[in-house]
């Protein structure tokens, strides 16, 4: 699972940044930037396959890239070193147990499904699977989510430019809002893609200065922990102290809600079901480039927590108590504030670009995914069927632009919760880890009915959200806190959809075995077949040694945070 505890609602005033004429000019050289990359993609835009999957024929570095990219909004950003300045090293559980294997697993085992079946959209899978019903409601609840979660990013890039640069928030709003419009209209999923490669490298550009001259002012690693556990005790840097059933943490999780509802339901739930993030997945050239996809995010999204954790917690060493109404500082300020206090001019251009960047990479990814689900699951087979290839381009473009707008009123509409990254976790336990146990039941056990599809997403969204907006909100069970309630909310609706589906399953017939080809395991369609080129064997095409490899990387960079 990518996303934070917490997001901006306001930052302190006085984080007003210094910026000059050399600021701005790299600012404008990227925007130009994103508008070129638009144009140029435009030129390969020729039908909907090419507009909403790029033709199927990226390579799998660009898709890779595109794909923790899309990921790296900077609600997580600026999250994540909330977080960090918070709960200290507990930030690592978000990447490598919330990440890492759900990434892995998507690319070893659910890729050949979605790229095999030629699918264009992970709901599409389900009507394959299941039946329209279950199609339709996942297509609606996806498209629903989508466009409110590329508010949030639209909201969150308007706080932070308003208190950084001056800038009003309708004013960021807008112009952001219109950059993005402008380059998917343009040139589809291509051109989200390639702007998202871009915008992966501004935002290192942008978040290893910080990092490196942090460490550097609270004197290196070892400075730093020293500083930290004299104000916030040992186990403020380590990952796992204060986790053990019946201890009590700031998380407000043990370890065994951390593994159970972080690490396996709500971020199977995202990673794997996430049409936002598969979409690059599927814009692969063939299965191999598709499967090694979310295995090549995978390496760079196990070092990326250290350039956002590590500004948290030297933003906690230096001020005191940071966070806390007398310090004069939220944890959002984290980030923000080392901008001002440590970048020159120019290397803070970067700094404002980088995060300008990675707030668009997030709604551009929600946006994309939004005019795709839109157009060929719920226009095209359900509203105006049978037309042309090219009106389907044409309504897809149309669409963008309807969704941008909704972005738009949504970041306004987001500006009434006083908590919005709370409420963004909520909807992922909400949607993504219904349809996560739908499509894992649906791959697992050919016996699951078509009925069981429908009715399984209903009731694991129902589910989570009774437990959330019932049982913890009014008290009836006590959850130390709103994210301790995510991951209680997404087990509840892991397990009712689950019984569900297998009860429905035992009172209606099955879907006969020849329609399950290339849908469940065990299975196999002629698609899903790709033989590898005489003599090809390199070490980087084979994506089951890339993923082992990710996560026994991930584990041992677990060693330092253990004790």
């Amino acid at each position: 699972m990518h996303t934070p505890t917490y997001a901006p609602t306001y930052l302190a005033a006085e984080l007003r940044l210094p910026t000059n004429w050399l600021d701005y000019t790299i600012l404008a050289i990227y925007f130009l930037a994103v508008l070129g990359i638009g144009f140029a993609a435009r030129r390969s835009v020729k039908t909907s396959l090419d507009f909403f999957l790029s033709g199927r024929s990226l390579p799998a570095w660009i898709t890779g890239l595109a794909f923790i990219s899309a990921n790296l909004a900077a609600t997580e950003i600026l999250g994540m070193a909330a977080n960090s300045a918070q709960y200290g090293a507990y930030t690592v559980h978000w990447y490598w147990i919330g990440a890492i294997p759900a990434m892995v697993f998507l690319g070893l085992v659910m890729m050949p499904f979605y790229y095999g079946s030629k699918v264009r959209s992970v709901p599409e899978f389900l009507l394959l699977r299941f039946d329209r019903a279950a199609h339709l409601l996942s297509s609606i609840l996806f498209a629903f989510a989508a466009i409110l979660i590329a508010g949030v990013n639209l909201y969150a890039l308007a706080i932070v430019v308003e208190a950084l640069l001056g800038w009003p928030q309708w004013v960021a709003i807008v112009v952001a809002g219109a950059f993005v419009l402008a380059y998917i209209t343009l040139g589809g999923l291509s051109s989200a893609i390639y702007n998202e490669v871009l915008q992966f490298f501004v935002i290192l550009a942008a978040l290893i200065p910080i990092t490196v001259l942090g460490l550097k002012k609270v004197g290196g690693w070892n400075g730093l922990t020293h500083k930290l556990t004299a104000t916030h005790g040992q186990n403020f840097t380590t990952a796992w102290g204060g986790t053990g059933i019946g201890s009590t943490n700031p998380l407000g999780a043990n370890w065994l809600t951390i593994v159970l509802g972080l690490g396996f339901v709500l971020s199977f739930g995202y990673w794997t079901t996430n049409f936002a993030e598969v979409q690059r997945a599927l814009s692969a050239k063939n299965l191999s480039a598709a499967r090694r996809t979310p295995l090549i995010a995978a390496y760079p999204k196990i070092f990326i927590v250290f350039l956002v954790m590590i500004p948290g917690l030297v933003a906690a060493a230096i001020v005191p108590n940071f966070g806390s109404a007398g310090s004069g500082y939220q944890y959002n300020d984290a980030i923000p504030y080392l901008m001002q206090e440590l970048l020159p001019n120019g290397v803070l251009g970067i700094a404002v670009t980088g995060l300008l960047a990675a707030f668009m990479a997030g709604m551009a990814a929600n946006v994309s995914s939004f005019n795709t689900v839109f157009t060929t699951d719920i226009w095209e087979k359900y509203v105006v069927p049978g037309r042309e290839d090219g009106y389907y381009v044409r309504f897809g473009r149309l669409i963008t632009v309807i969704g941008v707008c909704a972005s738009i009123g949504t970041a306004f509409l987001a500006s009434s919760f006083s908590n919005i990254m709370s409420y963004l976790q909520t909807l992922f336990s909400f949607f993504n880890v219904p349809m996560f146990v739908v499509f894992i039941v649906g791959m697992f056990w050919k016996r699951a009915s078509a009925k069981s599809g429908f009715w399984g997403l209903l009731a694991g969204t129902v589910t989570a959200m009774v437990n959330y907006f019932v049982f913890y909100k009014k008290g009836i069970i006590s959850i130390p806190s709103d994210q301790g309630a995510n991951f209680v909310s997404a087990i509840a609706g892991f397990l009712a959809g689950a019984l569900v589906m297998f009860a429905v399953s035992l009172f209606t017939k099955p879907k006969p075995t020849e329609e399950l080809q290339g849908l469940v395991y065990g299975t196999r369609s002629p698609g899903m077949a790709e033989p590898p080129a005489p003599g090809d064997d390199a070490w980087y095409r084979k994506p089951a040694l890339l993923g082992w490899g990710a996560v026994v990387l991930a584990a041992a960079c677990y060693i330092p945070f253990s004790f």
